[in-house]
């Protein structure tokens, strides 16, 4: 991981807000920010190879937005041939984080309503946000928390955005009463939620944290949840679920359904 954060861009309305997204983490963290545009080549043969000035053009015109969001950050551009969850992929591991839009055109395409993001979010090797058009709010920062130990990532970058927007965070553990084993409770959970968040305090004293169990299915419950936050941080997967799949049910649903920004944590497990 280096001092960069890294943005796909396509040339649409949710690209531009991913970058100006892009360019305000780029500015808390005091990192250069890398714009990126994913072309494929054509299937078929072709006799003159695509006209790379349009697609230098389009990168050029994200960095100038980005540049006047955050006219302090060093922005560098790229236009690089691939799959964009490749190409994305490729540039996560020199990041600290990857932002892009919540729908795009071209080569990414989909980026939240079809597969890529969740393919993106399950093998990037820093954490994604997916932003959103519409302008974050000044609202908390909500950590789903579920007690996994790959959930851990999750917590420690929740609570160092939180210190980077001076923004409260709310921790929130979700919980069906009528199924879990009998004898536990709402003291149980409300011990799972503090067990995950043991030592932050210490290591972020400047960030004010509340603790919330609730009750009701956990996708439904974070979805609500996201409704008064400017950003959801989530792990890739949790508890429940086969471990090989690398983006569990709750990532998934709160990527499409969420009402802020989300941001996918992969763990170490």
């Amino acid at each position: 991981m280096g001092n960069l954060v890294v943005v796909g861009v396509d040339g649409s309305s949710s690209s531009l807000a991913a970058v100006e997204a892009a360019a305000r983490e780029a500015q808390r963290r005091r990192v250069e920010l890398r714009v990126v545009h994913a072309f494929s080549w054509p299937v078929r043969p072709v006799y003159t190879l695509p006209d790379p000035a349009p697609l230098h053009r389009l990168v050029n015109e994200a960095a100038q937005r980005a540049r006047s969001v955050a006219p302090e950050v060093e922005v560098t551009e790229a236009v690089e041939a691939g799959d964009a969850v490749a190409v994305l992929e490729a540039e996560s591991r020199a990041a600290d984080l990857v932002v892009v839009g919540p729908r795009g055109m071209g080569g990414f395409i989909g980026m939240l309503l079809g597969s890529k993001a969740a393919s993106l979010a399950a093998h990037s090797q820093c954490p994604v946000m997916v932003a959103r058009e519409e302008p974050a709010g000044a609202g908390p920062i909500v950590l789903a928390v579920d007690g996994s130990p790959v959930g851990e990532k999750a917590v420690e970058f929740a609570f160092a955005e939180a210190a980077l927007r001076r923004a409260q965070l709310v921790a929130v553990h979700a919980w069906l009463p009528d199924y879990v084993p009998a004898g536990m409770g709402p003291e149980s959970a409300e011990g799972l939620l503090a067990q995950a968040l043991v030592g932050r305090a210490e290591s972020y004293p400047d960030v004010t944290v509340r603790h919330e169990v609730l009750s009701g299915e956990t996708r439904e419950t974070l979805i609500e949840a996201s409704r008064t936050a400017q950003l959801m941080v989530v792990g890739a997967r949790g508890r429940g679920g086969f471990t090989g799949l690398l983006l569990g049910s709750v990532s998934q649903a709160l990527l499409h359904h969420a009402h802020c920004p989300v941001t996918v944590v992969r763990g170490t497990g």
